[in-house]
Order: structure tokens, then C-alpha cells, then sequence
């Protein structure tokens, strides 16, 4: 093990906290998903490798900024992510048992057909600032991951202001509270699946399209990516945004503190290892239990 030097610790902190800003709007739409319909959306992490690669796509045919081809990719997974609930998995009995078998089978279609497409080689997109960096106090902030975490907080910022100024927003908390007492006051529940299944798919797109501009991915990245995210949300508290943010500027400082001071092929595991340990002391995650105090 290595002991980073102060300068070094501060810097590592500062790109943990900018990528965990990125894995906070990945993350938002799975545990959005997961508080209204309770069911765990298994192709997330294929949406996100779908979003990258229509980012990419944009970026090499038509020099679309991958920050701009948000714009493109939210709508368009928005009206994918509808249609896949209201005629696919709306129609499933006991939903809450046998969606998971079902978006991991969507999950494994779509890679295999990434895979036909594009096959296994690593892509990325490298916008013209990519190697930029802005310098602060001697501590940099390199461009991709300053503007991916800005975007990602601009996103999650209106996803709450929809939240809690709208009346979709209201009738999202309101099922995420009591499904059966939300039916009973009026609400169509089944809408609100379908636009909360659709806006969690859409954030995975752009969560996608920020991820093709600081990692390179393939279509069997989706695997390691749906694993990442359930480990933020588990951490947070299933079903809780604020909870999913915290998580994820814990986890993606702890998986730079780990690359500095042991090695980077060690950091993925930090997702795993607070999944395992946060299952074991406080499966309700860290907010889980205020959540729950609302109902």
C-alpha cells in the first residue's frame, strides 16, 4: 500500500467527488425505478452502454458534442423506455418477481446484438478538450469530468424539481409511499410506471453519453456497470435519490483512493466490497430507514 502524499490525497479526492457526481445520474434512474414499480430494471447498465454508443455514433459520423448529444439520447430512450413498460413489461404477472428474469434477458439481447454491431472493441469518445484540464490552487479538474459532473448535477437538479413541483412529481411520491393508496386517490398508477420507467431510462442515456467521454466501454461493459450502479443504490437506500448521490460521491472517491494507494485493477472491487458490507450491517443502506419513516 501506498500513502499518497497531502497534495495527492486532495487531488484524488477532487476527481473522486467529479466521476461520483456522474455515477450519482446513472444510479438516479435505477433507484427511481425501483421506488415506484419496486422492481430492479437489470438492463439498466445496458441502456447506458446503448446511450454511449449512440453518443459515439453522433460524435464520429456527425462531430455531435457528446454533452449535446444528450439532447438526442434522453428523448429517444425516454420513448423506448416508455413502450417497454406499457407493452412489455406491464403486461407480466407478479411483476415484482419475474421482471428481473425478464430485463436480464433484454439485457443479454442487447448486448448481444451491441456486440453484433460493433463488436468487442473498446470505443470512446474524444471530444477536442478531452485532454484539457483547468488548474486551481495547483489542482486540476480535468474538462470531461468537470462538465460531466456539472451535467449530471443540472439533470438531477430538474429530475427533482419535476419531483417535487409537478404534478407527475407528486404522483411519483405519492406511488413510491403507497401504491395501493395512490390508486385509491385517483392516480393511475400504471401511468406513472410507464413515465417513471421511461425517465429512469432516459437518465441512463445520458449517464450514457457522459460515460463514453471518460471511459472506454464495449458491449459487455453493461455487466460491470448494472453492478456498480445496484452497489450505489443498495448503499444509499433502494429507492432513495438523495440517498443514491451520497453513495455515489462515497464510492467514486474510494474507488480513486484505491487506485492511488494499492492499484487501479483493484478499484472496481470497492463496489463489491461495500455492496457485501452494506447487506450484511445495514441492508437498508444509508437512507433507507428515512425513507421509510415517510410512508
Amino acid at each position: 500500500m501506498t500513502i499518497p502524499s497531502f497534495h495527492l490525497f486532495v487531488q484524488t479526492l477532487i476527481l473522486g467527488v467529479l466521476v461520483g457526481g456522474v455515477y450519482a445520474l446513472m444510479s438516479s434512474g435505477l433507484t427511481l425505478i425501483f421506488g415506484v414499480m419496486r422492481v430492479i430494471n437489470v438492463a439498466h447498465g445496458a441502456f447506458l452502454i446503448l446511450g454511449a454508443y449512440i453518443t459515439y455514433l453522433l460524435f464520429q459520423n456527425y462531430h455531435i458534442d457528446p454533452l449535446v448529444s444528450i439532447l438526442i439520447t434522453m428523448p429517444l430512450l425516454f420513448g423506448v423506455g416508455w413502450l417497454l413498460q406499457r407493452y412489455v413489461l406491464a403486461r407480466i404477472e407478479n411483476p415484482e418477481q419475474t421482471s428481473v428474469l425478464v430485463t436480464f434477458a433484454l439485457a443479454l439481447v442487447m448486448e448481444g446484438l451491441l456486440g453484433t454491431l460493433f463488436q468487442t472493441t473498446f470505443r470512446s469518445v474524444k471530444p477536442g478538450y478531452a485532454t484539457d484540464a483547468i488548474l486551481i490552487a495547483t489542482y486540476r479538474f480535468p474538462v470531461t469530468r468537470l462538465m460531466g459532473f456539472s451535467v449530471a448535477l443540472l439533470i438531477m437538479f430538474v429530475l427533482y424539481l419535476i419531483l417535487q413541483y409537478t404534478n407527475l412529481g407528486r404522483a411519483i411520491r405519492a406511488t413510491i409511499q403507497d401504491p395501493r393508496a395512490a390508486q385509491l386517490v385517483g392516480i393511475n398508477v400504471s401511468l406513472v410506471s410507464a413515465f417513471t420507467f421511461a425517465m429512469g431510462v432516459s437518465t441512463a442515456a445520458a449517464g450514457g453519453s457522459l460515460l463514453s467521454m471518460i471511459y472506454s466501454f464495449n458491449p459487455s461493459s453493461q455487466a460491470d456497470w448494472i453492478a456498480r450502479t445496484l452497489s450505489i443504490i443498495v448503499l444509499g437506500g433502494m429507492g432513495s435519490l438523495p440517498g443514491a448521490m451520497l453513495a455515489a460521491i462515497i464510492l467514486g472517491m474510494m474507488e480513486q483512493m484505491t487506485a492511488i494507494m494499492i492499484t487501479l485493477y483493484w478499484s472496481p472491487i470497492v463496489f463489491y466490497f461495500f455492496l457485501f458490507i452494506t447487506l450484511i450491517v445495514r441492508p437498508q443502506g444509508l437512507l433507507g430507514e428515512i425513507i421509510r419513516e415517510k410512508g
